[in-house]
């Protein structure tokens, strides 16, 4: 049995709960998170040390313990992305494939500092979206989208990730400019690419996760995300983990922080185009 140790911030959140049970009944018992390090105890919830209690997991007074103890690491703080860089770096020093929850930095510069450090010591890294993992979004892959259009729920600050990493992967990791073109209640952006391809995404009070696209010269498709893309996910990160290898291009993931980033200035200065600086 290989293990697998969390790092958050605090323990006591929805993807800490789940992710356990998921990646045990997935490899069938060959992974297992056996430790774990939370930062602080829940503002609402349990302590960690309640969490562990009820998980089954052992909590650990430090990071530098759960590294100790562990082949692989996860660094979670799904909503919390401006503690990652304290949360990772020990990890990313330490040559152990890392995974990083979405989102995966609080901006671009941190996103290229994380990627530099686990380069300079040579440790295998990624982040996503489950959402990049839909099932029914592979029938837009590879196509040549001249238009695409994105919906989905929640905040921006924690749910954008959801919209723009399926964007990036199916339109490319060069946008080149960013607008608002949304209301306070219903946050919007239209992202733009040199050659004039051009993506929507919006934040639709309880809709659904769902694209429509315009192929070049030919029909529009639409698809809703309605397959189990968290078990799509769990089954790539297994991968990355036995691997080493990671199933997304850092390229992909610094563009959607920039989008992000920058989308919330652009939020500032509504149906004005922002520039964005280029990937690498």
């Amino acid at each position: 049995m290989k293990t697998i140790g969390f790092i958050d911030y605090y323990l006591d959140e929805w993807h800490a709960n789940k992710y356990p049970q998921w990646i045990a009944d997935a490899s069938g018992g060959a992974l297992k998170v056996t430790c774990a390090y939370g930062m602080i105890d829940a503002p609402a919830g349990r302590t960690n040390a309640e969490w562990a209690q009820d998980m089954g997991i052992e909590l650990l007074d430090s990071i530098e313990a759960v590294i100790a103890q562990s082949d692989y690491l996860i660094v979670l703080s799904p909503d919390n992305p401006e503690h990652h860089e304290a949360l990772a770096e020990l990890p990313l020093r330490s040559g152990k494939p890392t995974y990083i929850d979405k989102t995966f930095a609080p901006d671009r510069a941190t996103a290229l500092w994380l990627f530099a450090l686990a380069a300079e010591h040579n440790t295998p890294i990624f982040s996503s979206s489950a959402l990049r993992f839909a099932q029914e979004y592979k029938a837009a892959a590879g196509q040549p989208i001249d238009m695409l259009f994105s919906q989905g729920p929640g905040r921006y600050g924690n749910y954008a990730v959801h919209q723009i990493e399926p964007i990036v992967m199916l339109m490319g990791a060069d946008p080149s400019r960013i607008m608002s073109i949304g209301t306070e209640q219903t946050p919007s952006l239209l992202i733009s690419y040199p050659d004039g391809r051009q993506a929507v995404m919006a934040h639709l009070t309880g809709g659904p996760f769902r694209l429509a696209w315009q192929v070049q010269g030919g029909d529009a498709s639409a698809q809703t995300a309605e397959s189990d893309f968290f078990a799509s996910f769990i089954e790539h990160l297994l991968q990355f983990f036995q691997t080493g290898n990671a199933p997304v291009d850092p390229a992909e993931t610094i563009a959607i922080m920039t989008c992000i980033e920058y989308g919330t200035q652009a939020m500032q200065r509504p149906h004005q185009w922002i520039e964005l600086p280029a990937t690498h």
